[in-house]
């Protein structure tokens, strides 16, 4: 007995070409797909005539916990975008605040078609976790870490065995309970030491999970290493041992060719956040990222830093300002993108082996696309259009572990007008507490 079967439909399993046909999973695990259905009966059959099948996407950089903060660091520059904007913002949370800033972020993720997200880190990760565990996506976990530097909250002055003993308490909570993973962070080198960031790593190869670090964001934080360790961060980094799988470098905008092949030869991934870097650090070069083969993943950022917490959002844009920096048409084509944001994602956090692709005994996470919209409803490929014409507009329904999370554009586990109300209200409640606009 199958579970669920999905189709006829235009499959796109990203791992192979697309074709018309069925898929099917049963215990939240896709047991078949092809070109015709299994012989056998199903509990449940979804007509998907006219859609699109692909698999749900990995945002592999999001901060839940700015949820609420959409708007508050517009238009200045990252130190100060962090130090006086966010800094005061995330200290204003209450672990209330974080576990419906982490629903609403959800939401907002199941809309756009995507199913796993990589957390960077908060203060109160409870709370996350509970608003995340209620929306039904998966995630990996991380609590902001800092631990040395200059301008930290004193909400924040925390020592380096301090850190790592929160860190394992909260691994030892949440890691493995129900679609949560738990990853070890690290906030950026301005505000890690070098035991901090040694530590960690060996912490998350032992978990089995990736650490995840903000890398060589801006020229000064290159400036600040050299003056601090003698060289810059990802050659430090390297010194110290933790290039590697088990560590996912976020934004990798400031790099030089040796640094892009350092990353390649650790194989050591990164997360690219193009709408984020534009706004405030610069444009990374991960065609020559790709070239040097760096696997390379799609990530949303925060909602301050992006304000458009949208996968599709971010494929579009990848795609074509990497086109510009190289002045090529050719760079970046709409199916390499489209890895970028699926199995890419996945492999960036260690997690090829279950989700990513549609492929038998992999997770049923699944999205179907309606192209009956004017955007897409004549485009000549529509598998590339899934890239460059695409809106969360064309997001019908999303399935997790098998589970519908959203069916025919209605979320199925949470009162989507109720927590935006809250939402909203804490947002305006947390600005007023930090003293922002």
């Amino acid at each position: 007995m199958v579970d669920l079967r999905v189709g006829p439909a235009l499959v796109v399993p990203v791992t192979a070409a697309p074709f018309t046909g069925w898929v099917e999973a049963t215990g939240g695990e896709i047991t078949h797909v092809g070109p015709e259905p299994s012989g056998a009966p199903a509990r449940e059959e979804y007509d998907a005539a006219g859609r699109i099948v692909i698999p749900a996407f990995v945002n592999t950089h999001c901060h839940t916990s700015q949820q609420l903060g959409r708007g508050v660091a517009d238009d200045v520059d990252l130190l100060t975008w962090l130090h006086e904007r966010i800094w005061p913002y995330e200290v204003a949370l209450t672990e209330a605040d974080s576990e419906i800033s982490a629903l609403a972020c959800a939401v907002e993720q199941i809309r756009n078609g995507c199913t796993l997200i990589a957390d960077p880190g908060g203060r109160h990760v409870d709370g996350m976790a509970r608003g995340l565990a209620a929306a039904g996506i998966r995630a990996l976990l991380g609590r902001s870490t800092m631990d040395s530097g200059e301008g930290r909250p004193a909400a924040d002055q925390e020592s380096t065995v301090e850190v790592l003993g929160r860190q394992d308490e909260l691994a030892a909570r949440w890691h493995g309970v129900g679609r949560l993973r738990f990853s070890y962070t690290l906030r950026t080198i301005f505000n890690n030491s070098d035991e901090l960031i040694v530590a960690t790593i060996e912490r998350a190869r032992a978990l089995g999970t990736v650490a995840q670090m903000h890398v060589a964001e801006i020229p000064e934080e290159n400036e600040h290493v050299r003056r601090t360790r003698g060289t810059t961060t990802v050659r430090h980094l390297e010194r110290l041992g933790a290039l590697g799988p088990h560590l996912l470098a976020v934004h990798a905008v400031w790099l030089d060719d040796e640094e892009i092949g350092l990353l390649a030869e650790r194989g050591c991934p990164v997360s690219h956040n193009a709408a984020s870097n534009l706004k405030i650090l610069g444009t990374p070069r991960v065609a020559d990222m790709l070239d040097a083969g760096v696997v390379v993943g799609l990530g949303t950022d925060g909602a301050p830093s992006n304000n458009r917490m949208s996968v599709i959002d971010e494929m579009w844009l990848a795609s074509i300002v990497q086109k510009g920096l190289r002045r090529d048409p050719t760079v970046l084509p709409a199916r390499k993108v489209l890895e970028m944001a699926t199995i890419d994602g996945a492999r960036a956090l260690g997690m090829a082996d279950l989700v990513g692709s549609i492929e038998v005994g992999k997770r049923a996470d699944l999205v179907l696309i309606d192209p009956r919209t004017p955007n897409l409803a004549t485009a000549a490929d529509p598998v590339s259009a899934l890239v460059t014409a695409m809106k969360s507009e064309n997001v019908e329904s999303v399935l997790c572990d098998g589970e519908w999370l959203m069916r025919e554009r209605r979320l199925t586990r949470v009162d989507e007008a109720a927590v935006l109300d809250e939402a909203a209200g804490r947002a305006a409640a947390v600005r007023a507490r930090a003293g922002l606009p």
